[in-house]
């Protein structure tokens, strides 16, 4: 366990449970969102998201949070360890509440320079509908890596 993926929705534990890794393993982590967001919400292009997970994977040793996924599949090739935390949405929207409410006016460490935290109706769409939109096609790709294991 060197090459570690953490995905799941918005709110799931995700940025958590990395930090946590890191400190029991001695592992470097590396957060997506503070990579992938400029100041003020502004995204930094697909092809340039690619480019920097591209340079992550070549690293030895890695915890790799977040989802992402026109590019997920960078990270799920190279990793030893997936770990999907698939937590329900009402557990997530909860945390997502809970968290703008304990980072209000502040930048967490896992978010971008100039990302204040935010909770809007789009982010809170996104973890709603997680379970119904997102979660089939991750659980097909994580099927078809174990098929290409065995």
């Amino acid at each position: 366990m060197k090459i570690i993926v953490l995905i799941g929705s918005g709110g799931s534990g995700k940025s958590t449970l990395a930090r946590q890794l890191s400190d029991k393993l001695k592992l470097n982590v590396y957060h997506l969102d503070p990579l992938f967001w400029k100041p003020n919400w502004v995204s930094v292009p697909r092809n340039e998201q690619r480019e920097v997970q591209k340079e992550l994977v070549e690293k030895e040793e890695w915890i790799i949070d977040g989802n992402y996924g026109a590019t997920i599949d960078i990270r799920l090739e190279s990793a030893d360890t997936i770990i999907f935390l698939d937590v329900h949405r009402t557990i997530c929207v909860y945390r997502a509440f809970m968290r703008l409410v304990q980072s209000r006016n502040k930048i967490r460490p896992d978010m971008g320079e100039g990302c204040k935290e935010r909770l809007d109706f789009g982010f809170l769409k996104w973890i709603w509908n997680y379970r119904k939109t997102k979660r089939p096609g991750i659980l097909k790709k994580l099927e078809q890596l174990s098929i290409n294991l065995s």
